[in-house]
């Protein structure tokens, strides 16, 4: 018989269906097994009643059995319809059911919250508690975000391109996790921080309107709202000043949140300064949500612009403060090339802040090589050395690369204000843990002697402490 979702089965009152799914709870009672089944579209109550055939089976089944179970549904008397759970007015008299795997008792309880368990063990059985109400409903959440997100940019002429995983290691701010090569051995890949570089090379390669779901890997201090790994909504587009930039991915925000029907507070979202910004919140991550409105579970956006382009480091060097590939604001750009009042250049950078987060960053790029060029004289780089780093892009520049800006919106920060959470990890399918270790498996863990040395690598243990 042909499987019957559980979210169907209002449909098939008075008729046999078969559904397929979990064992959430078994209650004995001696001459009857009530049993509730859930699978990926809801649960439902199921009976077996004393002279159902599948009775002895029944009383075998436990939490988290994987059960096949056919039965004829019915609406439940009015007496005994319960308006506090789903399917509370049905019920499936079992006729049959087949064990299609057993469980051992699970390691927790997943019919309540399991935020509250302790970390390692919620990840180490991450399969488990991804079955929790709390988890299932979090994970679509964010599909239901990305989705609606590409729709937003395929309507709008946006093309879906996929850049490398594997690449040159490149000052973005992080460091990098880096990958040996087996073939070209001592040398390394990258993996990549963002897909920055190939982004705007994708604007000097004529396609104006870019996205990706990217995945992004940066070797940076965990916190609760940072990982190793996070995936990026990476947006480019040719031709652009940044308010065109700011007003696209405000109105494609807007539209999505309120599809998932969440409550913007202001509408369109104010637009402060850096210095502003510092100036009445003391830090440009502020959240300007009433008490009310943080109980209601409002989300509050805001835009930063026109940040410092570049500050000094503890030796007096100056670096970036964002992004080297960004541009300063036009009227600073002959203060970039002539490198004067350095500390005072403002560049043409806008981030995405909501209920205190960073939710997105992004700028207008430099596509002029002069301009990229003199960034990195600033900071202090050789003509060697800026030819080794960024020789690729200023001949990019030199070859016809239109104006161009984009913005990199976070998947993570964004779910985790629409589903009101403070941790990256509630998020994620398989996040890591606070210590760096990853979900169910056993990473990082050593390499074996033959793979040591099919790459060329021996490394110097550190010394045993008797």
């Amino acid at each position: 018989m042909e499987r019957t979702l559980i979210k169907d089965l209002r449909d098939h009152v008075g008729k046999t269906v078969t559904i397929m799914g979990w064992v959430s709870v078994r209650r004995d009672q001696g001459k009857m097994v009530f049993l509730d089944i859930r699978d990926a579209t809801g649960s439902v109550q199921t009976v077996v009643l004393p002279k159902s055939p599948a009775l002895d089976t029944a009383k075998e089944l436990a939490r988290e059995f994987v059960v096949e179970v056919e039965g004829e549904v019915s609406a439940r008397p009015a007496q005994n319809v319960n308006s506090d759970v789903p399917n509370g007015d049905i019920e499936v008299a079992v006729s049959g059911i087949q064990i299609l795997n057993s469980s051992e008792t699970p390691p927790f309880d997943i019919t309540v919250d399991t935020a509250a368990l302790n970390e390692e063990v919620r990840l180490k059985y991450r399969y488990v508690d991804l079955r929790s109400e709390r988890m299932q409903r979090i994970i679509r959440l964010r599909s239901e975000f990305v989705h609606a997100c590409r729709e937003f940019l395929h309507e709008r002429g946006f093309v879906e391109i996929e850049t490398p995983l594997l690449t040159e290691s490149t000052p973005e701010g992080s460091r990098d996790f880096v990958v040996p090569s087996r073939l070209h051995k001592g040398k390394f890949y990258a993996l990549p921080q963002s897909p920055q570089q190939y982004k705007q090379l994708l604007m000097a390669g004529g396609f104006e309107r870019y996205f990706q779901l990217a995945r992004a890997v940066r070797d940076e201090d965990l916190r609760s709202d940072r990982g190793f790994e996070h995936t990026q909504i990476d947006i480019e587009m040719s031709f652009v000043e940044e308010g065109d930039v700011m007003r696209l991915i405000e109105e494609m925000v807007v539209q999505t949140a309120e599809q998932l029907g969440r409550h913007i507070a202001q509408k369109p979202f104010p637009r402060f300064t850096f210095a502003d910004a510092m100036e009445r919140f003391g830090t440009d991550k502020f959240d300007m949500r009433t008490e009310e409105e943080k109980i209601n579970g409002a989300l509050s956006f805001a835009w930063v612009y026109r940040f410092p382009f570049f500050e000094q480091a503890p030796d007096g060097q100056w670096t970036f403060t964002h992004n080297p590939f960004s541009a300063p604001i036009p009227e600073h750009a002959e203060l970039l090339l002539k490198k004067e009042r350095i500390g005072d250049i403002l560049t043409a950078q806008y981030d995405l802040v909501c209920n205190g987060f960073e939710v997105g960053g992004g700028s207008i790029r430099a596509h002029r090589a002069e301009l990229l060029r003199a960034t990195y004289e600033v900071m202090g780089h050789s003509p060697e050395e800026i030819e080794s780093r960024v020789g690729h892009m200023l001949k990019a520049f030199s070859l016809g690369t239109p104006p161009h800006g984009g913005i990199a919106l976070g998947v993570e920060r964004l779910v985790m204000t629409l589903a009101g959470e403070e941790h990256l990890r509630e998020v994620q399918a398989f996040p890591m843990t606070r210590g760096g270790q990853t979900s169910v498996m056993s990473a990082p863990k050593e390499l074996s002697d033959a793979q040591l040395q099919e790459l060329g690598i021996t490394f110097q243990k550190p010394p045993r402490h008797e």
